[in-house]
This record gives structure tokens, C-alpha cells and sequence, in this order.
């Protein structure tokens, strides 16, 4: 698609409520691209913890207030693989059949992983003045195998001069959050989440970097645990703090 005029921002609720610096750089760059963003005060939850546990009719309510908030033309560009595929993969099946499908499938048409719609929608080629970095890219399951926008994230990154991305081992396995499973299963969460820490540690890398918060609260909270590890941020952290925009 063509470059829009203007894009709903679809905050996320750990964005929201944990880490709102990494909402308010990713609507940063969107702005200095020229897009004008509009940020619903109405929206909520994706309604995915309700969703994964279960409780269809819950998160079909919670989903229902998101699609009231999202309702023009516009594309959605959501700083989270994994709500973004809740929206365009799971909102299709959770409203069909139903009065609503017909907005749930043209909702999830609009829907954009943020590095997706950078890389992929406005083609981004940022100039990076920041000195030498390395860094470590976690890709979320969602990003991996459910979007399938792994490589948007890897791409933004390697536009990004004096950048040097490290692959640690085991980079496609599972951090071992997913939601609701580190709650019903906080051993093997962990267990999983300490093999993914030791890994990266391994790179040597001082920033770890990635598209979901769900994710890296993980992993940051394993490695302070450790007492040792990487800076953890949201990539459009770091795309806006070392970047100026040439489009």
C-alpha cells in the first residue's frame, strides 16, 4: 500500500501501563515520517489473555469495545507482534458468524506489526549518527511464526548504520513468557527464560532489543535476577533515539 495520511496507534496495555516511553517513540517516528497519528482514548485490551485462557465470551466483549475504537479506513500499526496477531489472526475466528465478522475482518486488513508497517509500508531508510552499537534482536513467536514480520525487524535494524546485530544461539526458540503460560506454568517458564538469558549474555552484546514488551519484561526480569545482563528496550526505542528521518 501507499504511504497514508494517518494511522490509528494501538497502544498495547503493557506499553500503556509499564512502558509508555516505548509507545511515545514508535508515535514519534510515525509523526516525523509526515503520518499523522491518532491514538483512540477508547481503546483497551486486545482481549488476548481472556482469549488464550479460554473465556471466549469475555474476550469477544473486550474485542468488540477495540473495534468501536478502530473504526475508519485507516491502518492500524500495533508496537506488538502479538497483539497484532490477535487482531488479524483471532479476531476474524473469535467474531465469526457473528454480527460483528464483518468489522473483525476489516479490522484485521488494517493491521500492521510496527516494524512491519516502518519496513514494509513506508520504507523507511533512517541516517544513523550514534556511534558503533551491538545489539541483540529477540523475535517473538508471534513475530516468527504467526505474522511471519520476523524479518522486518531484522531488516529495520540492519538499515540502521553503525548497528551490528549479534545472533545468539537458539534465537528462534521461545522466551518462555507467553502470556498467561508463565502464570500456569512458572517453572518451565522460567527454566525456558534461562536458557534464552544465558544465550544472549553469551553475544556479549550490552542492549537486547525486540517488538513485543511481553517478551523482554521477561527476559529483563530474568537477567535482574541474574544480577547481570544487557539494556533491554523496545526497538522503536532505539530506532528513535539514534535516527533522523529521510523519507
Amino acid at each position: 500500500m501507499r504511504k497514508p495520511d494517518a494511522v490509528y496507534f494501538f497502544g498495547t496495555c503493557l506499553i500503556d501501563l509499564l512502558y509508555p516511553q516505548a509507545g511515545l517513540s514508535a508515535m514519534r517516528l510515525l509523526a516525523r515520517a509526515g503520518i499523522r497519528v491518532r491514538y483512540p482514548q477508547g481503546q483497551t485490551c486486545c482481549g488476548q489473555p481472556a482469549y488464550n485462557s479460554g473465556y471466549r465470551d469475555q474476550a469477544r466483549s473486550v474485542a468488540a469495545a477495540q473495534l468501536d475504537a478502530l473504526p475508519a479506513d485507516i491502518p492500524v500499526v500495533v508496537p506488538s507482534a502479538s497483539c497484532a496477531g490477535m487482531f488479524r489472526v483471532h479476531y476474524p475466528r473469535l467474531f465469526a458468524g457473528t454480527p460483528d465478522e464483518a468489522r473483525a475482518l476489516d479490522l484485521a486488513g488494517r493491521v500492521y506489526e510496527f516494524t512491519e508497517f516502518l519496513v514494509r509500508v513506508l520504507d523507511l531508510r533512517p541516517v544513523a549518527p550514534g556511534p558503533p552499537l551491538a545489539v541483540v534482536l529477540h523475535n517473538s513467536c508471534s513475530a516468527r511464526r504467526e505474522l511471519g514480520v520476523a524479518d522486518a525487524a531484522r531488516e529495520l535494524l540492519d538499515r540502521l548504520a553503525n548497528v551490528r546485530v549479534l545472533e545468539p544461539d537458539h534465537a528462534d526458540e521461545c522466551c518462555g513468557f507467553g502470556g498467561t503460560f508463565a502464570v500456569k506454568e512458572p517453572q518451565l517458564s522460567a527454566a525456558m527464560a534461562a536458557d534464552k538469558t544465558a544465550a544472549i549474555a553469551a553475544t556479549g552484546a550490552p542492549l537486547l532489543v525486540g517488538q513485543d514488551w511481553g517478551c523482554l519484561m521477561n527476559l529483563e526480569g530474568t537477567f535482574r535476577r541474574r544480577g547481570s545482563g544487557p539494556q533491554v528496550k523496545h526497538i522503536a526505542e532505539l530506532v528513535w533515539e539514534r535516527v533522523v528521518v529521510n523519507i
